[in-house]
């Protein structure tokens, strides 16, 4: 079966080397922010294939050595610039066990690009300030990997409308910061002045909700946060709910969707609607993309839209967002 002639040749190769038919668990394994890509990634097999799979941190999946792993695995690795050494060791450790090993990273010559069978390389913007086309991010990337797996395993062949989709991704997120510039413009002043800021999604979205809290809330603007599943909500988190609380809520297009508009309900009903920042996929134009893969690229569009809002927080806060880190890629840990 051969892949849409659009698709990564990157991708297209490392699903070319595999015998996917003999690949019966796939593992997603990562650190950080791309470990926040994982968990759409997965959300889409699981919506496509029968295929298990987990979703493991780097250095978790070495230590926690699961037993299903072994020659019959696939394991999908992410690092920005291939240097994670968790996510090096863990591909490792995946080929010590006789998996097969994909890594995506932003330099193919890097440390895991060559301690995986297969590099994919894509783009990135954020830490080099160049823009790019969604369609060349680690998001479409993994997509395409996924579902190119799904096809070579006797699944739906969605590859051409999955790759059409991602080549209108990026016109729909230009129009998504349009969109979102008046609720940026007016909750940035506010939100500039919180010390704690929540993040609340599901799905597909969750991941793009836990990597702008540690990522960017914690990391880079040294605001504490958490992101908090939309049902996890209800069993312990609305707690610390009151009308001063800053919350940012992600609305998806998923099946989870509900999820997160309980939560939304909840969050007016007891917060401020001043204090909770409320990104909603439903009103955006998403003219282009497949209905079957919009709640797939929401969070892309969500993660994409709010660093803008991040750097205007960064600029009220005086706080430079990458240079004013004290410890990661400065100190030896």
């Amino acid at each position: 079966m051969n892949l849409p002639s659009t698709f990564d040749p990157g991708v297209v190769a490392a699903l070319d080397a595999l015998d996917a038919g003999a690949i019966r668990h796939v593992f997603f394994v990562a650190c950080g922010g791309s470990l926040s890509i994982m968990h759409p990634a997965k959300f889409l097999l699981d919506q496509h294939s029968p295929l298990p799979s987990d979703v493991y941190n780097g250095a978790e999946f070495v230590a926690r050595a699961p037993r299903s792993l072994d020659e019959r695995s696939l394991v999908i690795l992410c690092s920005m610039t291939g240097t994670t050494k968790e996510t090096t060791a863990a591909a490792e450790f995946a080929r010590s066990r006789g998996a097969k090993t994909i890594g995506l990273t932003v330099e193919p010559a890097s440390p895991l690009g060559r301690a995986v069978d297969h590099v994919v390389g894509f783009e990135a913007p954020y830490t080099t300030g160049v823009p790019i086309d969604a369609k060349d991010s680690n998001y479409s990337r993994i997509y395409q990997v996924v579902l190119g797996l799904v096809a070579r395993t006797g699944g739906e062949n969605l590859t051409q409308p999955l790759i059409d989709s991602l080549h209108a991704l990026q016109p729909a997120i230009d129009r998504a910061h349009v969109a979102f510039a008046p609720l940026f413009a007016d909750y940035a002043p506010r939100f500039a002045k919180e010390d704690v800021i929540y993040t609340v999604a599901s799905g597909a979205s969750y991941g793009a909700a836990y990597s702008f809290a540690i990522c960017v809330l914690m990391e880079m603007q040294w605001i504490n946060s958490q992101a908090i599943h939309a049902n996890e909500f209800f069993h312990g988190p609305f707690e610390v709910l009151d009308k001063d609380r800053a919350f940012i809520l992600m609305k998806g297009l998923d099946s989870t969707r509900p999820l997160e508009e309980r939560a939304d309900t909840f969050l007016h009903r007891f917060g401020s609607a001043e204090n909770i920042l409320v990104l909603d996929a439903a009103t955006l134009d998403m003219s282009g993309i497949d209905p079957r893969f919009q709640g797939n690229v929401a969070p892309l569009i969500f993660f994409d839209t709010l660093w803008r809002f991040a750097y205007k927080i960064a600029d009220l806060r005086q706080h430079e967002m990458l240079t004013a880190r004290r410890y990661m890629k400065k100190i030896s840990y």
